[in-house]
């Protein structure tokens, strides 16, 4: 199991760089454009010797991702929790664990 906590960290700016340096690869002849895929992608950016998320908590309520992640989670099964962060404890923790193991993941199928 991996925690990933990101502090000063945007998803958007993630894949900007991710594609500036696809693009410089390309630009060099290290890569050829018909080359790119979403494996190629997932490479260059910051979690590349992560595996995506299965589950992404989010705190405080918000339903929205707050451009965490936001090529990671695709898949990622979503709980929010009303617990601000810094009142998240294991408690909640669990909670959330025990919400996903509920889900049945279809990976995008129906």
């Amino acid at each position: 199991m991996s925690l990933i906590l990101a502090l000063s960290y945007g998803g958007r700016t993630e894949i900007v760089e991710a594609v500036r340096s696809i693009a410089t690869k390309v630009q060099q002849g290290k890569l050829d454009s018909a080359e790119i895929d979403e494996q190629v992608i997932s490479q260059h950016l910051y979690t590349k010797h992560y595996p995506d998320p299965d589950l992404l908590i989010r705190t405080s309520g918000e339903m929205r991702v707050s451009n965490f992640l936001l090529w990671q989670i695709s898949y990622a099964e979503l709980v929010v929790t009303p617990t601000l962060w810094p009142d998240f404890r294991k408690a909640q923790f669990c909670a959330a664990l025990e919400e996903y193991a509920q889900r049945h993941r279809r990976f995008g199928g129906v």
